[in-house]
């Protein structure tokens, strides 16, 4: 062991030690209690950047800890390698998707293996290769034999300039993010599959997962939105049209003043040929955003469709009007419209000069000709059901549209079916033909997979595959067939692939059954909480599709779930010429502090000119404000980096990036290196040290052991059941500071030293791991010198450690400390209050008053009040 730390020299051989030694390449070992630790995986877009160290040292931590358990760990890594970002690179750099992927897949990986992670490499994978999309594919084609999948038009974003779908983040104020046109909304054929049949499920099964966030759960249910209300039928006057509603609240059907439809709702289409003013309003509406949050805060609008509709009670005339804010994607594409009790609905009635009824009372504080009365509460104007609260009216009320076959009661929710479907490249190729009478088919398994082709030029406007007739060209039973031109949308790919992991290489199977469930569900689960709802929700529903396919057993694919915080840094900027604001990379800003931490100047490295201090943000290219991982690591380490990211904050909050922060990480690994360097010196000068069990410890041997059990029982419960890792470390430089102070004079200093650098290196290896191996090379495990630190197991709380021969008293006179003594660990009140009335410094403060009061605290406190 060299006498000063140098992970320069360290990591590098640390980590062809595991690689020559698999040190921790997985298998099935039923006799052994399994540890599956999983977090998200990186898509490849060229480099890591500190969300991602953070992500993975958490896991890193996580799964050495429960090694060291003794427990069969798995944790693979992979990438999720399709998507819409290596499309747009490859336009940029004049290369295809998949070499510019590939080539990031090779830096990205070093990068991680610099870091230390102690993956399964064998298990890799990358969601672009054709052996893992093969089974994705094949079990597309399973489902839609179920009849969980289904083809029909939906509405997308169309860039008229471009002929292409664009995803919701490439429309920019309403025009295309490359041409700039006004963006339409179009309806055009896509694959949906039926998550809609797993809602319930999806819900209820939520009760299951007790080591999920409650925040992400919340998510999730208003996500899926599970309600109960009523659909009912209006029937449209002088007609035999109708048209259904749903309702949750039925309460309120007596206000009803007009109906709003869809604009793309057939009757108003129908309703437009004959009316210009519909006709133009519907057109309007192909260029309307269509998110809920847009839907929310846009100006809202409407056309009279010249329609009337008949109430299904009261049979009164109601006005039919096409509105921007019904969407056809939601429910029946109708809306029965309450503006007394709706602010939408009042807002449009009171721009239109519609009708507003009030049917529910309200309170004093209520202004109902400013504003909608949306709490419930009893009805007024309601005839025969006027003074029933909300319960009694939806019965009252549901039950009278059923016994007249006008409605019924239906649970419904927001969730709607997943629409797979992407018109790009870049992406697992849908596995249909069409043929030439109109029917679609799944492409046998025989065929499969339906190989995207790699070697393309891209043009920026159009895929590929849809660019060549020729690819598309096949046969089905002799006859000619066209191969489907769309591909998945990339959540596919993220909502199995940890199932994928327990059989990674196998050829002739989606998934081993055997392997996957040793294995599931996945013990825990890393990522960020962005992606609480849309891939959480997809792989859980993907995992109860697998499920119901025999492959594995578990209802859930995640135990427990850890959503870590994002990455800060500081950002610096100059004023732009435009108005805007150039930012300058923090690497490159010579900062000036006050001793509060806040920046009094900061001035550019590259000219010596002063630049702006914007504060802390999340680390991003836009912002430039993203620290390289590689330029730390050449710097102070891995294992500094690893450290620093797991102390500086809890892991779910977020993480402010601090170069001095940095420094302080790599200053206390150079001081456990000097202890364990300096202890292994006195072990060279006097020789072996005997087992504790053979000695007899001193008072000040004894309570150094104490505080070294007591830390271990509190690193073990911070890492093992809190995740809090930032305490666990706090504790150990708290022991460390007692162990620096500690005698190495005698040979029971020695044994005890001995015990807990030991110790100290077991609770550091998770986080600090190369370190860590490097120096139990040289104190060794007392029963096996021989073995690497990876097949060590974690230091074992001795209870008789913790048990005080003595005590440290507090001695207060009035409230104020003014001795402090040893007493015995059992001594009695009367004892205590003996010692401390008769201590020399007491008695100066009680020795001309009189004792009115003597109060004990046990262990703790003896306070005497006197006056």
């Amino acid at each position: 062991m060299e006498s000063i730390y140098n992970p320069q020299a360290i990591e590098a051989q640390v980590q062809k030690f595991w690689t020559d030694n698999n040190t921790f390449k997985a298998e099935e070992k039923p006799g052994q209690e399994k540890y599956y630790c999983l977090a998200m995986f990186p898509y490849p877009s060229g480099r890591l950047h500190m969300g991602h160290v953070r992500n993975y040292s958490l896991g890193d931590v996580i799964s050495r800890y429960q090694r060291l358990q003794g427990k069969n760990v798995m944790q693979p890594m992979g990438w999720d390698a399709f998507g819409l970002p290596a499309e747009n690179a490859a336009i940029k750099n004049k290369t295809a998707p998949a070499k510019w992927t590939y080539e990031n897949i090779d830096y990205m990986r070093n990068q991680l293996q610099s870091l230390g992670f102690a993956y399964d490499w064998s298990r890799e994978l990358a969601t672009c290769k054709k052996d893992y999309y093969k089974w994705e594919q094949w079990f597309f084609t399973q489902l839609y034999e179920k009849g969980l999948v289904y083809k029909k038009n939906a509405t997308v974003n169309w860039d008229p300039v471009d002929q292409t779908v664009l995803a919701n983040e490439q429309v920019i104020d309403g025009r295309g993010w490359r041409s700039g046109a006004p963006v339409e909304r179009k309806e055009i054929p896509q694959w949906f599959i039926k998550i809609t049949d797993y809602a319930e499920e999806l819900l209820t099964d939520l009760d299951q997962l007790t080591e999920w966030p409650e925040q992400v759960k919340t998510m999730q249910r208003n996500w899926i939105g599970r309600s109960e209300g009523i659909e009912m039928t209006f029937k449209v006057a002088d007609s035999n049209e109708s048209f259904d509603i749903y309702t949750t609240r039925p309460d309120t059907l007596m206000g009803v003043t007009y109906v709003a439809l869809a604009a793309q709702h057939p009757l108003a289409l129908a309703a437009a040929k004959n009316n210009p003013t519909l006709s133009d309003f519907i057109t309007e509406c192909k260029t309307n955003k269509s998110t809920e949050a847009d839907m929310a805060t846009m100006e809202k609008k409407g056309a009279d469709t010249g329609l009337k509709a008949i109430h299904p009670l009261t049979g009164n005339i109601v006005p039919v009007w096409a509105a921007n804010f019904v969407l056809m994607d939601y429910g029946s594409g109708a809306v029965m419209s309450v503006p007394g009790h709706d602010q939408r609905d009042f807002e449009f009635a009171t721009k239109y000069g519609l009708d507003i009824t009030q049917v529910i009372a309200g309170s004093e504080d209520d202004d109902f000709s400013k504003a909608a009365i949306t709490e419930k509460g009893l009805l007024i104007n309601s005839g025969e059901y006027d003074g029933l609260d909300f319960a009694a009216a939806f019965k009252a009320i549901s039950e009278r549209l059923i016994s007249e076959n006008k409605g019924s009661v239906k649970v419904n929710y927001r969730l709607r079916d997943w629409g797979v479907s992407r018109q790009r490249y870049w992406g697992t190729p849908i596995p249909m033909m069409h043929l030439a009478n109109g029917e679609s088919v799944a492409v046998p398994l025989d065929q499969l997979p339906v190989e995207l082709p790699e070697d393309v030029i891209m043009n920026g406007v159009t895929s590929p595959i849809k660019d060549n007739p020729e690819w598309a060209k096949t046969t089905y039973n002799g006859e000619e067939a066209f191969r489907e031109t769309d591909t998945f949308d990339t959540f596919m790919e993220s909502s199995w692939y940890y199932a994928r992991y327990c059989s990674p290489n196998d050829d002739t199977q989606m998934i081993d059954p055997a392997k996957a469930n040793y294995w599931l569900p996945v013990d825990q689960y890393i990522g960020g909480i962005e992606h609480a709802i849309l891939h959480l929700l997809y792989a859980r529903f993907f995992h109860k599709l697998l499920r119901d396919a025999g492959l594995v057993n578990c209802d859930e694919p995640f135990k427990k779930l850890l959503c870590q915080g994002m990455v800060l840094a500081d950002t610096y900027y100059r004023e732009a010429e435009n108005g805007g604001q150039d930012w300058i990379s923090p690497t490159d800003v010579d900062v000036e502090r006050d001793d509060k931490g806040q920046v009094t100047a900061a001035v550019s490295k590259l000219d010596g000119k002063p630049v702006i201090s914007a504060g802390m943000s999340k680390m991003s290219k836009s912002k430039n404000n993203g620290i390289d991982p590689q330029e730390v690591i050449s710097k102070y380490g891995a294992d500094t980096v690893r450290l620093f990211i797991m102390f500086t904050s809890p892991p779910e909050q977020t993480l402010e990036w601090s170069d001095s922060g940095v420094e302080g990480a790599h200053r206390f690994l150079k001081r456990v290196w000097k202890l364990a360097f300096d202890f292994s010196e006195q072990v060279k000068e006097h020789g072996e040290v005997p087992l504790l069990s053979t000695l007899t410890l001193n008072a000040a041997q004894k309570t150094l052991r104490r505080e070294l059990h007591k830390t271990i029982a509190k690193v073990s419960d911070d890492i093992g059941r809190r995740n809090t890792f930032n305490t666990a470390i706090a504790s150990i430089m708290e022991l460390m500071n007692h162990l620096s102070k500690a005698s190495l004079i005698s040979v029971e200093d020695r044994a005890v030293m001995q015990e807990a650098v030991r110790a100290v290196i077991i609770m550091l290896t998770p986080i600090t791991p190369h370190m860590c191996h490097e120096i139990w090379k040289t104190l060794g495990d007392a029963n096996n010198n021989n073995a690497s630190i990876e097949e060590a197991s974690w230091p074992i709380v001795d209870d008789s450690a913790l048990v005080e021969d003595e005590k440290l008293i507090i001695v207060q006179v009035n409230g104020k400390v003014r001795a402090k003594i040893t007493v015995s660990a059992n001594a009695n009140k009367e004892e205590v209050e003996a010692l401390g009335l008769s201590d020399e410094t007491v008695v100066r403060f009680i020795d001309d008053k009189t004792i009115r009061k003597v109060i004990y605290i046990p262990g703790k406190l003896l306070n005497i009040v006197a006056n």
